[in-house]
C-alpha cells in the first residue's frame, strides 16, 4: 500500500470512528482518559527508552540544545504528561451544551446545542507531550484525532498512541478515533491535508514555517497561529513599578514562547522619564532594545530600530520600543504590525482601557497584566490545543468548547409553514 493509499485509509478509519465518539457519555470519556493517563505512568520505562532513540537520531541531526531539551521525556515530564489528561477529564463537556433556546410567534422552540466538529488533523513539531494533550482535548470534546507529529519525535509519539490506543480497544472504541500518521516523510503531510472527504479541520503548531506550508498546501480548512507579535502600551497614566514589572515578566520570563513581549509602546507624556528608566532596568537584564528615533534619542545606547523589528517575533532577548503620540497612534501601530495574538495596556484611566479592549481586535486584549497570560490554562481553560490568530471558527487560545461547533434545534408541536 502508498503513502498516499494508506494516509486515505487511516483518514477514512477516522471519519467513521467520529461518529462512535460523539455518541459517547461524559462519564465514558472521562473513565477512559483517567485509564489513558495511568497506560502513559504505567509504560514510562518503555516510551523513555523509544525517546533515547529519538534523542540519539537528533544529536546526530545536529539538533540544538534548546530542541534536544523540548524533545526529551523522563518519568517526571511523563507523569506531568499524565497530569495534563486529569485535568482535561476534570473539565466540563461542552458536547450536548443547549445554549440561546428561544420561543417563536408560531409557538416553535429553537435553540442551539453543542457538537463535535468530527475528525481533526494536529500538525505539530517537537514535543512528544503534545501527542497526548491534543488526544485528550479531541476525545473529550467528542472528536476522532488524527496526529502528525514531527519525524524528530517518531518513536516517542508512536509509543505514546501505541498505549493510548490500547485503551481505547479495552472498552470497544474504534482506536481509529485516535490515528497517528507512522510516515516521516514530507509526502505523509501533503498527503494528510488532501483528505477533506475525511478530516473536517486542521489544527498546525509549530513554527512559522511548519503554518505556511500547511496553509498553503491544504485543501482542509486550517486554524492558524503564524506567530506572536505582542504589544504593551504604556499609557500616561501608567504606574511605572506595575509597568516595569509587566515589560520584564512579559519579556524575560520564557523569551523563546509565542506569548513573549516583542514591541513596547510609550505614551509621549511620559517618555521623558519612562524610557531611559525601563531602558536600564532590561539592559540589566540583557534585553537588546532596538528603539525608533524618539527612543534613542532618550536612550541612546539603544539600537536603532529597522522596519523589519516592528513585525518580528523575535523568540529571544530583543524588543523592539517606540515612542507614539496618543493612544490612537497605539493601535494603529498594533494594527499595522501586530499578528493578532496578544496586547496589554498599562493605566490606571478606566475610559482609556475601556476604549483599548473595545477597539484593538487581537485574540486576547489585557488590561494592566503580563501578555503571558494568554494561555488556555491561565485563562480558566484547563487546557489548549493552541491559539488561533485567525477569526474563523475560533479565536484566541482554544480549549474544549473550541472544538465543537453548534446545530440548530427545533422542537415544534405540529406546526406547518404557511
Amino acid at each position: 500500500m502508498s503513502v498516499a493509499e494508506k494516509i486515505a485509509s487511516i483518514a477514512a478509519a477516522a471519519r467513521q470512528a467520529s461518529f462512535a465518539m460523539a455518541k459517547l457519555s461524559t462519564s465514558v470519556k472521562n473513565d477512559l482518559l483517567m485509564d489513558m493517563a495511568t497506560a502513559l505512568v504505567n509504560n514510562a520505562a518503555h516510551i523513555v527508552e523509544e525517546n533515547r532513540k529519538d534523542l540519539e537520531a537528533g544529536q546526530k541531526r545536529g539538533l540544538s540544545a534548546a530542541m534536544l531539551d523540548r524533545l526529551m521525556l523522563d518519568e517526571k515530564r511523563i507523569k506531568g504528561m499524565a497530569d495534563a489528561i486529569h485535568e482535561v477529564a476534570a473539565l466540563p463537556d461542552p458536547v450536548g451544551e443547549v445554549t440561546n433556546m428561544w420561543k417563536r410567534p408560531n409557538e416553535l422552540m429553537v435553540g442551539k446545542m453543542r457538537i463535535p466538529l468530527g475528525v481533526i488533523g494536529i500538525i505539530y513539531e517537537s514535543r512528544p507531550n503534545v501527542t497526548s494533550d491534543a488526544a485528550a482535548l479531541c476525545l473529550k470534546s467528542g472528536n476522532a484525532v488524527v496526529l502528525r507529529g514531527g519525524s524528530e519525535a517518531i518513536y516517542s509519539n508512536m509509543a505514546i498512541a501505541r498505549f493510548l490506543k490500547e485503551e481505547l480497544t479495552k472498552r470497544n472504541i474504534p482506536e481509529a478515533a485516535l490515528s497517528i500518521i507512522p510516515f516521516v516523510e514530507r509526502e505523509g503531510v501533503e498527503e494528510m491535508l488532501k483528505q477533506e472527504e475525511f478530516i473536517d479541520v486542521i489544527i498546525p503548531r509549530g513554527g512559522e514555517s511548519l503554518i505556511r506550508f500547511v496553509v498553503e498546501k491544504s485543501k482542509i480548512p486550517v486554524i492558524k497561529h503564524y506567530k506572536g507579535v505582542c504589544h504593551v502600551f504604556v499609557d500616561a497614566s501608567a504606574d511605572f513599578e506595575m509597568a516595569k514589572n509587566i515589560v520584564i515578566n512579559a519579556k524575560t520570563q520564557r523569551p523563546g514562547v509565542c506569548n513573549a513581549l516583542e514591541t513596547l509602546l510609550i505614551h509621549r507624556d511620559i517618555a521623558e522619564k519612562f524610557v531611559p528608566f525601563i531602558f536600564d532596568v532590561l539592559s540589566e537584564l540583557k534585553v537588546e532594545l532596538r528603539g525608533d528615533e524618539a527612543f534613542c534619542r532618550l536612550a541612546p545606547k539603544a539600537t536603532k530600530a529597522v522596519e523589519e523589528d516592528w513585525a518580528a517575533e523575535f523568540l529571544d532577548l530583543i524588543l523592539a520600543a517606540a515612542v507614539v503620540d496618543d493612544m490612537d497612534a497605539a493601535i494603529d501601530h498594533i494594527n499595522r504590525y501586530g499578528s493578532l495574538h496578544t496586547e496589554s495596556i498599562i493605566t490606571s484611566d478606566y475610559g482609556n482601557a475601556q476604549r483599548f479592549i473595545r477597539e484593538v481586535n487581537s485574540g486576547v486584549v489585557m488590561v494592566n497584566a503580563s501578555t503571558r497570560f494568554s494561555d488556555g490554562n491561565q485563562l480558566g481553560l484547563g487546557a489548549e490545543i493552541g491559539i488561533s490568530t485567525t477569526k474563523l471558527h475560533s479565536f484566541g487560545p482554544m480549549g474544549l468548547t473550541d472544538l465543537t461547533t453548534t446545530k440548530f434545534i427545533v422542537y415544534g408541536e405540529g406546526q406547518v409553514r404557511a
